[in-house]
């Protein structure tokens, strides 16, 4: 069974900046990529970035330029570290892990965790 635990969300003020840890409990290399989710109150669940066992990175488009996503594949552990935090950053974070077999997606999710930008 596939678990993933995340740590690090809380209350920033704008400017600010927060790291967000989402521990595996299998390794990285099981799945196509690790990475982190979001989702507002009212809005849709998006990508915020996604790293591979290989280091490659992907970035949605809000986060793009202010937010680091890393990986140790030693210690199954993929971080985000999140500067510049603006008030439209405020979601909870999900982390996730995905594969792809026979064509197929199999998404495996976090618990969540909250990250309020606020003054």
């Amino acid at each position: 069974q596939v678990q993933l635990v995340e740590s690090g969300g809380g209350l920033v003020q704008p400017g600010g900046s927060l790291t967000l840890s989402c521990a595996a409990s299998v390794s990285i290399f099981s799945f196509n990529a690790m990475g982190w989710y979001r989702q507002a109150p009212g809005k849709e669940r998006e990508l915020v970035a996604t790293i591979t066992g290989a280091g490659v990175t992907n970035y949605g488009d809000s986060p793009k330029g202010r937010f680091t996503v890393s990986a140790d594949n030693a210690k199954n552990t993929v971080w985000l570290q999140m500067n510049s935090l603006k008030p439209e950053d405020t979601a909870v974070y999900y982390c996730n892990a995905f594969k792809i077999l026979s064509q197929l997606r199999y998404d495996y999710w976090g618990q969540g965790t909250q990250v309020t930008v606020s003054s």
